[in-house]
């Protein structure tokens, strides 16, 4: 009884040659609709941390109180970016 083996293995030289943007496509995640809600929310949320920080430096809150802004403001930015790169 004899096993034949059948593995090939490829050279580095085989493998077919792409250029620099052949056949690249970005293919969109979301949906227009989606990308447009995501937009509107980061747009939202950025006005509305916007407008609690400027209340808070209005009434000199201390600065250990603005810090839970930096949450506000992440959100924002990755609903814009999410919109932004059709994620």
């Amino acid at each position: 009884m004899s096993i034949i083996n059948s593995a090939y293995f490829s050279d580095i030289n085989d493998l077919p040659k792409k250029k620099e943007g052949d056949g690249e496509t970005c293919i969109a995640n979301i949906s227009p609709l989606e990308r447009q809600k995501r937009l509107r929310f980061g747009i939202t949320q950025f006005v509305i941390a916007l407008v609690i920080l400027g209340i808070m430096l209005a009434f000199g809150v201390d600065r250990l109180w603005r810090l839970p802004l930096f949450f506000l403001f992440w959100a924002s930015t990755i609903g814009y970016f999410q919109a932004r790169d059709k994620t």
